[in-house]
């Protein structure tokens, strides 16, 4: 009887939930990654989307991959699964290891994964203050693995005074399409104690998130029902600065992240106790000394990562990575804004398994050998004209202790026209990408090639985006097209003893695609925002990517203190691979379409406490994200959060 007066309850309250949807900004805002200074939109030759504190503040109850899967020309395949499920960054046709994640600036990876990419799951919503997302290929200014998308995940600083608190809890359901009960089954808490005093500042944030009651696996037969695989996070943040003067500031910070997810038998597709373990502990500074028309910029970042896998066969990973970002910014005559730097990143990793037969780990990778370094001077210069045209060009030398130099470039013009009230922009750009294969596809002593090539990429864009007074109308429409060479591939060379291997693939990849997103006020306190995502990619590498994606979303300020919105996802068929248990091979299937309605309500009731809550999958709508594995049906939330 509880747990339906619970969902009545939440129900009656709101009839509402949220998915996030970002709105386009005006061409008088203000962009940062495509060039690493801070220029008005119109300046920069990128559409970039920003998830701002403003969007961020209406997204309590979801994660970092729920945002980002809302951008366009983004499938984060994986978010609307388990907490546990791996995540899949599939942009514009493009693979995990074509996406680099940037926090606060820095690369993040873990060398030991298999694209050596960083995983999402690890990082907390409630520490991030701004997301801002540029696609296409960026490997001038951030290096390798920048083909298809650069994330820049922006943490929150502290408040300016002397001790702020802010407390966030939110409760809710998790289940399936089959089943409805509605037990309270998520529970997610934060809290934050930051602030100034004189010239040094501070911030400690913890968080943990706690979900149970589905499988990560779906059972064929109904009348079996698999376990639960509950997942648990909990991360520390803690931040020390100081402001020698107005020209000169630093600050150091530490992190800690660790979860838990018990997962099933992928292979069989049978329950199981399966377990995986994810730590890291990163530490780092950010230094700026500023001058008369310019300032230096130095980053870094120090991980250690581990994993291991509680299975039938249990493994243990662990990678350490150093990253470094030191550049200098110099404007000259308002016109030519200059970056010049040196990136630098170096990576090893050691791998453990216990061989059939032995109740022990013995290593199967050495960091001795598996180990690379990478330092990159690369030099970037924006052009604005103060009539319209804008140029953003610049070029990149990778220097890779195992390949040797590879020069990548970029060149992107803009121009802005004002139309009486009016502006509109066109842009162009073409930029390559340089991406090393990971030291997990190099070493691993099952599936490792040392003899593999780096990928190599160039991707062509043109676009329009246009801005009006008339209800605040914005439009942008971006054609894309990538090509690929080298393209690594887990290849399968003897069926028989099944002995499989990375690989590089002789034909080249291509993906093309439109994006286009619009947002508008057409009456007073109603916002409506949305984007279309059309990609064609090759069928042979086009796995788990919709052809069509759509993202709509209508807001409404009812009053100053209380928000709600209504939003919709449209996901195409996809394609996916699965191994056969009765053929012993590995087989095709089409996962149907679906589209997913949510709801979102907020209310201020003091200076101090909001209230907040939501209802994700309205109709209870059944899908697949992944053959065979179970997503989310109909699910509620409801928190508050405090500050003071």
């Amino acid at each position: 009887m509880f747990k339906k007066l619970w969902v009545c309850s939440a129900l009656l309250c709101t009839g509402l939930s949220f998915a996030q949807q970002t709105k386009i900004e005006s061409l008088d805002s203000v962009v940062l990654i495509d060039s690493k200074f801070e220029l008005k939109r119109e300046n920069s030759g990128k559409v970039v989307t920003k998830i701002s504190a403003k969007d961020l503040e209406k997204s309590a109850g979801l994660t970092i991959p729920d945002l980002i899967n809302k951008v366009s020309g983004i499938e984060i395949n994986g978010t609307r699964s388990t907490d546990g499920q791996n995540l899949g960054y599939y942009v514009r046709g493009g693979r995990n290891r074509q996406v680099l994640i940037l926090v606060d600036g820095v690369q993040l990876s873990d060398p030991s994964s298999i694209a050596n990419d960083f995983d999402l799951r690890l990082l907390p919503l409630d520490q991030v203050a701004s997301i801002e997302i540029v696609k296409g290929a960026s490997s001038t200014l951030y290096g390798s693995g920048a083909a298809t998308a650069v994330i820049n995940i922006t943490t929150k600083t502290p408040k300016d005074k002397k001790i702020s608190l802010q407390l966030q809890s939110t409760l809710g359901t998790n289940q399936s399409q089959n089943d409805q009960d509605y037990d309270i089954a998520q529970f997610d808490n934060s809290v934050g104690v930051s602030g100034k005093l004189s010239k040094f500042d501070y911030q400690v944030n913890f968080s943990n998130r706690y979900s149970e009651n589905m499988s990560s696996i779906n059972s064929e037969d109904e009348t079996v029902q698999f376990e639960d695989d509950p997942f648990s996070k909990y991360n520390v943040y803690a931040r020390l600065g100081y402001k020698i003067s107005d020209q000169l500031k630093f600050y150091f910070y530490g992190n800690y992240d660790k979860f838990n997810a018990d997962y099933d038998d992928s292979f069989m597709y049978a329950d199981a106790n399966n377990e995986l373990e994810s730590r890291q502990v990163r530490t780092g500074s950010h230094w700026v000394a500023t001058y008369k028309n310019g300032s230096f910029i130095f980053s870094d970042s120090y991980t250690e990562s581990k994993r291991q896998i509680f299975s039938d066969y249990p493994s243990k990973y662990d990678s350490k990575v150093y990253a470094f970002d030191a550049y200098n910014k110099y404007v000259f005559n308002d016109k030519f804004h200059t970056v010049l730097g040196v990136n630098g990143v170096f990576s090893s990793f050691n791998s453990y398994s216990i061989p059939f037969g032995e109740s022990n780990f013995k290593q199967t990778v050495s960091e001795d050998v598996a180990d690379f370094d990478i330092v990159d001077p690369y030099v970037n210069v924006v052009y604005i004209s103060g009539t319209g045209l804008n140029v953003n060009a610049g070029t990149r030398l990778n220097i890779h202790s195992e390949y040797g130099s590879n020069l990548v470039y970029s060149l992107n013009p803009s121009y802005s026209f004002k139309l009486g009230a009016n502006s509109l922009k066109a842009l162009t750009s073409y930029s390559t990408a340089y991406i090393t294969p990971s030291l997990y596809q190099l070493f691993d002593s099952s599936y490792g090639n040392t003899e593999l090539d780096p990928e190599e990429s160039s991707t062509f864009e043109i676009g329009l985006e246009l801005n009006t007074n008339a209800f605040n109308m914005n439009y942008s429409l971006v054609y894309f097209n990538r090509n690929t060479k080298n393209f690594i591939d887990f290849v399968t060379v003897d069926p028989e003893n099944y002995i499989s291997e990375y690989q590089n693939i002789g034909e080249e990849f291509n993906a093309s695609g439109l994006e286009f997103e619009f947002s508008l006020d057409p009456i007073e306190n109603l916002s409506l925002t949305g984007n279309y995502t059309y990609t064609k990619a090759e069928e042979r590498f086009a796995l788990r990517i919709p052809e069509h994606k759509i993202n709509l979303k209508a807001g409404y300020q009812i009053s100053d203190k209380s928000y709600t919105s209504l939003s919709y996802q449209f996901n195409d068929d996809r394609t996916d691979n699965f191994y056969n248990n009765e053929t012993f091979a590995n087989e095709t299937v089409v996962l149907e379409s679906y589209g997913i309605l949510d709801f979102y309500y907020s209310h201020q009731v003091s200076d101090h406490l909001k209230v907040f809550a939501g209802v994700d999958n309205i109709f209870n709508t059944e899908f697949q994200e992944l053959y065979r594995y179970t997503t989310r049906g109909r699910n509620a939330r409801l928190g508050i959060a405090l500050n003071f």
